[in-house]
């Protein structure tokens, strides 16, 4: 993230002016101004999203609806998660794949119908948004239209304080598990809320009409129970929950299986082995990558930074550091990165580069902080 300068063309969300006047700071993130943190500071933040409820602002992700024929289908050409297995209402995790198995983009990926005919709700990255969409689109030119939905916000409600919330204001929100969604009244406006997150707590995603966000969110945050939460605070939140940040974790060098979500890839797509990059992706599955995605517990307090140097005893090279910062849920610093795969299993002493010393750490089993997601 970049500090926003005032020679800088950003585009700004719907969310814009409440953040301002709620004394955030400003940074660039995605070609919009976000706000990095409030008054109160990101380590309050992060604990209270993990005690009562906190809200983010994530309008500059991308939405659209794919429409096709067979539009299941045709969106398995482009990712390898089992689209067509999803019953109404329900969510997926999935990839965006390129030939060689790297990973384009990861999203949310929604069934819905739309007058009986089966339909997709996508939500993207927002520094991929453009990329991905046109990617979509002309490979399923013929076969399948995309509808970008630029008039919405998307807020995300997170913690567990989220549903009592969001049910003073849209009641059906409590009949959703996760991985559900389905569109609903919210507060009089129509708006599709689903339940997932990516803080490790149970929460929801409204997408509602741009018009009506910023009324919406302050309703809101009137509760006692609601505070603004920013970008600072949802990284830490996702690296506790041992979650991949596009661009940072994984990118188009990077497998699911090298990246640890080799789950993504669903039992009959692996047979039918009918997605971008399948031939690699699927030898990896069966004989291991030659590195992986870990958890690393450095030692000390300082925490080490994305682009560190992963070494064995010996000084050797073993990997990189992808995300690090300090974890206020566990009070110490902690990191994620790839190592060698002979490297890989938890327990496993390393040390890391910082500021020109070798810090020695341990390699962990994620998520750190376990999920805390509404399943039944």
């Amino acid at each position: 993230m970049a500090n926003a300068s005032p020679d800088t063309e950003l585009l700004k969300t719907p969310l814009h002016d409440l953040h301002v006047t709620r004394g955030a700071r400003m940074m660039s993130f995605a070609g919009y101004a976000m706000p990095v943190q409030y008054p109160a500071g990101i380590i309050t933040e992060h604990k209270h999203t993990r005690n009562a409820a906190g809200l983010f602002d994530v309008s500059h992700m991308g939405q659209a609806i794919l429409r096709g024929a067979d539009v299941a289908a045709s969106f398995e050409k482009l990712v390898p998660g089992d689209i067509a297995g999803l019953a109404t209402g329900q969510m997926r995790y999935t990839l965006l794949l390129n030939e060689t198995g790297g990973i384009r983009d990861d999203l949310m990926a929604t069934r819905i119908e739309e007058n009986g005919a089966l339909a997709l709700f996508l939500v993207v990255n927002g520094a991929c948004r453009d990329a991905d969409f046109a990617h979509i689109a002309s490979s399923l030119d013929g076969e399948a239209t995309l509808e970008i939905l630029a008039d919405r916000a998307l807020l995300a409600l997170q913690g567990p304080g989220a549903e009592d919330v969001l049910a003073e204001l849209a009641p059906d929100c409590s009949d959703l598990v996760f991985l559900e969604g389905r569109d609903m009244e919210v507060d009089g406006v129509s708006a599709f809320v689903t339940r997932s997150g990516y803080t490790g707590e149970d929460g929801y995603e409204i997408s509602l009409p741009a018009a009506a966000a910023a009324a919406f969110a302050e309703k809101l945050l009137a509760h006692d129970a609601v505070e603004p939460i920013g970008l600072g605070a949802r990284d830490s939140l996702r690296l506790e929950a041992g979650l991949c940040l596009y661009g940072h974790d994984i990118d188009e060098v990077t497998t699911p299986v090298e990246a640890g979500l080799s789950w993504t890839v669903g039992k009959r797509r692996r047979e039918t082995a009918d997605f971008p990059g399948a031939a690699i992706i699927l030898k990896q599955i069966a004989g291991g990558p030659s590195r992986r995605r870990v958890g690393l517990l450095p030692e000390g307090r300082a925490p080490v930074r994305e682009g560190a140097p992963i070494q064995n005893a010996a000084g050797d090279g073993l990997g990189m550091v992808t995300s690090g910062g300090f974890a206020p849920g566990l009070e110490r610093p902690i990191a994620m990165g790839y190592v060698a795969a002979d490297h890989a299993e938890a327990g496993t002493s390393v040390t890391i580069e910082l500021r020109g010393r070798s810090v020695a750490a341990e390699v962990a089993a994620m998520p750190f902080v376990k999920p805390n997601y509404k399943r039944s």
